[in-house]
C-alpha cells in the first residue's frame, strides 16, 4: 500500500491507495491485539542513535527489547536485549557508552546498565522497593528514582515489609480519614510516592536519600504522567518536580506546583505557590539560562490551556512565551540554541510539532499531521513518534524547518500487509450558534461507489477530548471500518484543539451545544458525504461518550436504531458522591452537587428516560472508579424496566477502559455484533 495525501476544499484527506492485492481486508480485533509497539524510545545526548523499546506479540505471547538505531547511517537496527523479563524505561549515559534501564531480571523492576561496547547488563540498583521511574543527573554521578513508600517508614525494607502484609491479608478492612480514597482501579493503601537520589559507583546502590521526605507527595496525577515531572537543575545540585502541597482537599484542586529540594532533602521550595492552578513540566534550556514549564490559570480546571512559561534563571523574571497562542501545549523541550522551544499541542484535529521562540514568540508548524509526540533532538532534527487514523505509530526524523521528513522504523509491516484500511477525510459544519466545528468520517473497507453504508457515530470522552487523527488500541475507528460501517466522529463544542473559549464552552452546558453540534453534524456529514446512510445508524461512546448516548436516548430517540454505552454516566447527582476526583464535576458544574444541584439537575440523563425507546448495549468494568459501575447497572435496570431490548456486559477486572486482549475481543465482537443486529 502507499500512502495519499490530497486536499479537498480546503481540507487534507487521508487514506491509503491500495496496491493490487490477493488477500486485502479490512482491519479487525484480533489483527489489532497481534500489533508490536513501540515504547521506551531516548536520543543518545550527541544525537547521533536513538534506543527504543518494541513490545511484540508472536501467537500471544509478548516479549519487549531494547533496539539500537544509528542515525544518518542505513545500518540495520541492533537488538540490544533477549531476556524473558520486560525492558523499558531506557536512558542514555552521559558519555553516550551505555543504555539503563529498568529490569525484572532480578526478580522485582531494579535499574540496569548495558554498555555498548560488549559485555552482559549491569544491576545497579539492589533495593526492597520495586522502582517504578527514574532519571540520570547531567553529569552521571547521581540517580533520581521514583518508587511508591509509607510515610511513617524510616527505612524502604519497612515499607516492603507493609506491602508484604497488606498482600498476605487482602481482605482486611481500609480506614481512611481524607479524600480521595482511590484512583482510577485502585484503592489507596496508605503509600505515596517518593523521590530517592543516590550515587552511582561501581556497586549496586543499596541506600538512597528521601527527597521528598518534607512534602507528603500524595499527588493522584494521570496514569499518563511520569518523569517528565522530574529533573536535575543544570547544576546537578537540586531536583525540581511536579506534586501537590500535603492537604485534606486533595481531590477537590488541581494545584499541583514546582517544587525544588536539595539532593540531600533539604531546603524545600515551592517555585510557583503564586499560581494556585496547575503547574507542570519543569524543562531547563541546555546553556542552563531559564526553565520553561506550562501553566494553567483557572484552579480547579484540569482542561484549562497550560501556557508556556520562561523563567530566567539569571534575573529570576517569568513571562509567558507566546501569550495569543490559543493552544494547550503538551510536551515541550529546548532546541540545542536554547532560544528555541520545540513543542506539541493539539490543533484542529491533529496533534503538531511546532518551533517556538523563547524571546519574540515566533510560532511555526513543523508536523502537522497526525498526533505526535516528542522523543529527542538530534542536531538540527528532532526525533518524534508520529501515529494517525491508518498508522498505529512509527519513528520519524523531522528537519527543525520541517521540509525533511524521515521515517526511521517500519514497525508492523509485515503484519498489516494485507488490511485495506479505510479512507479518511476531515470534515467541517456550521454547529452551535453557526460557529465551525470539524471532525472525521472514515469509509468502509469494502467501500464501493453508489452504495449507501450504515453509519458508526463514535461519540468522545472527556468531555474534553478529541476523536482526531490518531491511533487508539481502545476506541479505534478502523474496526468499525473493517466491518462495514461508515464512520463518523465530531468534534463538538468542549473538544479540545480549538482554542480555549470552545474548549470552555461546554461547562455547565454537557447536554447543550454538544448535543446541537452532534445533530447539526450527522446532517452535514451525511449531506455531504451521499454514502453514509443517515436513516442506518448507531450512536455509541464512552465516559461522557457513554453520557451523551444516556443523554440521546432521553432527547434524540428517533435518530439512531441502537445505542452502545460504555461506562456512560447516568445519574449525575450519583455520579458527584461517588466519583474520585471531585475537581473534575465541580468545576464542569460550578460547584458541588450540594452547591449547585441545579446544574446537576439541567443535564441529568436519569430525568429523561421517560423518553427511552432505543435498543441499548450497555458495557462496563467493576473496577471503574471514575464512573463506578453502578451507573452502568442503573441504566440496565432501567431498560429491562422498561421491557427495551437491551444486553449488560459486566467485566470484573477491567478499570474505565478494556486493557485485556481477550477482553478488547469480546468487547467488539459485542459491540458489532449488537449495532449488525439492528442496521443489516
Amino acid at each position: 500500500m502507499k500512502g495519499r495525501f490530497s486536499k479537498i476544499n480546503g481540507l487534507m484527506v487521508a487514506g491509503l491507495i491500495a496496491t493490487p492485492m490477493t488477500f486485502a481486508k479490512g482491519f479487525d480485533v484480533r489483527t489489532l491485539t497481534t500489533l508490536d509497539s513501540i515504547h521506551s524510545t531516548a536520543v543518545s545526548p550527541d544525537g547521533t542513535s536513538l534506543v527504543y523499546g518494541l513490545k511484540a506479540i508472536n501467537d500471544k505471547t509478548a516479549t519487549s527489547n531494547l533496539y539500537l538505531k544509528r542515525l544518518n547511517q542505513s545500518q540495520s537496527d541492533l537488538q540490544l536485549t533477549n531476556h524473558v523479563s520486560t525492558e523499558h524505561s531506557a536512558v542514555w549515559s552521559h558519555d553516550n557508552s551505555s543504555v539503563y534501564f529498568i529490569s525484572i531480571r532480578s526478580g522485582s523492576p531494579q535499574v540496569w546498565n548495558l554498555s555498548l561496547t560488549g559485555g552482559e547488563a549491569k544491576q545497579i540498583t539492589d533495593l526492597p522497593l520495586a522502582i517504578e521511574g527514574f532519571k540520570l543527573a547531567t553529569n552521571g554521578r547521581k540517580i533520581v528514582l521514583s518508587m511508591s513508600s509509607f510515610l511513617d517508614c524510616a527505612s524502604l525494607r519497612c515499607s516492603a515489609d507493609k506491602f508484604a502484609a497488606q498482600k498476605a491479608k487482602p481482605n482486611a478492612g481500609k480506614v481512611y480519614n481524607k479524600l480521595m480514597v482511590r484512583h482510577w482501579d485502585t484503592w489507596k493503601d496508605g503509600s505515596y510516592k517518593h523521590l530517592f537520589v543516590a550515587d552511582i559507583t561501581n556497586k549496586p546502590i543499596t541506600k538512597v536519600t528521601n527527597v521528598t521526605a518534607g512534602l507528603a507527595t500524595d499527588t493522584p496525577a494521570k496514569p499518563f504522567s511520569g518523569m517528565e515531572e522530574v529533573t536535575f537543575t543544570p547544576d546537578n545540585k537540586h531536583l525540581v518536580y511536579t506534586a501537590k502541597a500535603p492537604s485534606k482537599t486533595q481531590a477537590s484542586h488541581t494545584n499541583y506546583d514546582l517544587w525544588q529540594v536539595d539532593l540531600n532533602g533539604e531546603n524545600l521550595k515551592n517555585l510557583t505557590e503564586k499560581n494556585k492552578a496547575w503547574d507542570a513540566h519543569p524543562t531547563f534550556s541546555p546553556d542552563g539560562r531559564y526553565m520553561a514549564y506550562v501553566a494553567m490559570e483557572k484552579p480547579g480546571a484540569e482542561s484549562d490551556r497550560f501556557a508556556i512559561m520562561l523563567k530566567d534563571l539569571v534575573t529570576g523574571t517569568v513571562k509567558e512565551v507566546a501569550p495569543l497562542w490559543d493552544r494547550s501545549a503538551r510536551q515541550l523541550m529546548f532546541a540545542p540554541d536554547s532560544r528555541n522551544l520545540i513543542v506539541t499541542a493539539q490543533d484542529i484535529g491533529q496533534v503538531s510539532v511546532f518551533m517556538i521562540n523563547i524571546q519574540f514568540g515566533d510560532i511555526k508548524q513543523i508536523q502537522g499531521e497526525g498526533s505526535s509526540s516528542l522523543v529527542g533532538v538530534a542536531g538540527n532534527d528532532v526525533v518524534i513518534k508520529k501515529k494517525a487514523l491508518n498508522n498505529p505509530g512509527q519513528l520519524y526524523k523531522v528537519s527543525f524547518d520541517g521540509a525533511h521528513v524521515e521515517q526511521l522504523t517500519t514497525v508492523n509491516k509485515e503484519k498489516l500487509k494485507d488490511v485495506d484500511f479505510g479512507q479518511f477525510s476531515q470534515f467541517s459544519f456550521k454547529g452551535w450558534n453557526d460557529e465551525t466545528v470539524y471532525g472525521y468520517w472514515v469509509k468502509p473497507s469494502n467501500y464501493k461507489s453508489g452504495e449507501k453504508y450504515p453509519i458508526a457515530f463514535l461519540i468522545h470522552g472527556g468531555p474534553q477530548g478529541s476523536f482526531g487523527n490518531s491511533w487508539s488500541t481502545r476506541w479505534n475507528p478502523q474496526l468499525w471500518a473493517g466491518a462495514g460501517y461508515g464512520v463518523v466522529m465530531i468534534d463538538f463544542h468542549g473538544s479540545t484543539g480549538y482554542g480555549q473559549q470552545f474548549t470552555d464552552s461546554i461547562n455547565q452546558d454537557w447536554g447543550g451545544k454538544p448535543l446541537e453540534d452532534l445533530q447539526k453534524g450527522l446532517v452535514a456529514v451525511t449531506n455531504q458525504q451521499p454514502w453514509l446512510d443517515s436513516t442506518n445508524a448507531c450512536a455509541l461512546g464512552a465516559s461522557y461518550g457513554g453520557y451523551m448516548v444516556n443523554w440521546i436516548a432521553g432527547n434524540w430517540s428517533n435518530q439512531f436504531k441502537c445505542l452502545v454505552n460504555h461506562a456512560g454516566l447516568f445519574d449525575m447527582r450519583m455520579f458527584y458522591n461517588v466519583t474520585e476526583e471531585l475537581w473534575f464535576p465541580g468545576y464542569d458544574f460550578g460547584g458541588s452537587y450540594a452547591q449547585v444541584p441545579k446544574n446537576y439537575e439541567k443535564f441529568n440523563p436519569v430525568n429523561f428516560v421517560d423518553n427511552w425507546k432505543t435498543p441499548m448495549l450497555v458495557i462496563h468494568g467493576e473496577k471503574d472508579f471514575r464512573v463506578p459501575y453502578g451507573q452502568g447497572l442503573a441504566a440496565f435496570t432501567i431498560l429491562q424496566n422498561k421491557k427495551i431490548e437491551s444486553q449488560l456486559i459486566v467485566f470484573p477486572e477491567e478499570n474505565h477502559w478494556i486493557l485485556n486482549n481477550d477482553n478488547k475481543v469480546q468487547w467488539y465482537d459485542a459491540v458489532i455484533g449488537w449495532m449488525d443486529k439492528f442496521t443489516k
